[in-house]
């Protein structure tokens, strides 16, 4: 049974900083393809960024791209979300999500499959 708990949130003004964290408790959390999501009110979830289960390759999405940073120690179960340069638009719920497929995979195949264990949330909130 895997659970996962982010933290890190909070409520800041624009251009400020962020780092989320999610802890993994399960086993072989190096076989998992990670990633971080997140659903504004009354919008679709959406995908943030994804790394696959060595670390060795990440994605970002295009609204992140450059000012997210994904990373995991796969040592500390832990999983991150480093957020410079924040807008309102980054205003949401960020979710932890993850999906085990084995060790040795590119997040290519991270992108490709469906995410079966999600964390509660944690809120962004990014004032103008």
């Amino acid at each position: 049974q895997v659970q996962l708990v982010e933290s890190g949130g909070g409520s800041l003004q624009a251009g400020g900083s962020l780092r989320l964290s999610c802890a993994f408790s399960g086993y072989s959390y190096s076989s998992y393809c990670m990633g971080w999501f997140r659903q504004a009110p009354g919008k679709e979830r959406e995908g943030v960024a994804l790394i696959s289960p060595a670390g060795v390759s990440t994605y970002y999405f295009d609204s992140v791209k450059g000012r997210f940073t994904i990373s995991r120690d796969n040592a500390k179960n832990t999983l991150y979300l480093q957020m410079n340069s924040l807008k309102p638009g980054d205003t949401a719920m960020y979710y932890c999500a993850a999906e085990r497929k084995g060790p040795n995979l590119s997040v290519d195949y991270c992108r490709s499959i469906k995410y079966n264990d999600w964390g509660q949330g944690t809120q962004v909130t990014v004032s103008s």
